[in-house]
């Protein structure tokens, strides 16, 4: 996956990092892989799953959620009025930052929205963008979300 890779979940932050992403995508006219992690089970801490758009509670059909993503993908890219790069949808099952972190090997740049969608929202960097930070092996962008009064 040479390129662009972002990690998205469906929340703000993760809209925010893929509209970053495919503007820079578009901008050096290199590919851009989309990934959405489903997490099988809840984590058993925090009792979270990662949220990908539209994907049916219980049954996480792959070829459902690429299509759910990939309509996401489009939705955002016509708010933004941006022109799509090459952009591929990659959906996969596991840890979200474990998958973006070994994802990230074959890439030239991950980015990650400052948390995701888990109940810690008022982190101001989420578990997955952390785990990326400390551990992807090529640069990594996080971007923020919007500023709020405290």
């Amino acid at each position: 996956m040479p390129g662009i890779l972002v990690g998205v979940d469906g929340s703000d932050h993760s809209r925010r990092a893929l509209s970053w992403a495919m503007r820079e995508a578009a901008a050096h006219q290199v590919p851009l892989t989309v990934m959405a992690v489903y997490q099988q089970a809840p984590r058993p801490a925090t009792q979270i799953y990662w949220n990908v758009p539209t994907l049916p509670e219980g049954s996480p059909d792959p070829e459902l959620a690429r299509t759910a993503v990939r309509k996401w993908v489009d939705t955002v890219a016509d708010e933004d009025g941006q022109t799509e790069p090459e952009i591929v949808v990659d959906i996969r099952t596991g840890d979200a930052a474990e998958e973006l972190v070994n994802a990230s090997y074959d890439a030239d740049l991950l980015v990650v929205g400052s948390r995701g969608s888990g109940v810690w929202a008022q982190l101001l960097l989420g578990s997955v963008s952390s785990k990326a930070v400390h551990h992807a092996a090529c640069p990594i962008v996080v971007v923020p979300g919007s500023r709020q009064a405290p």
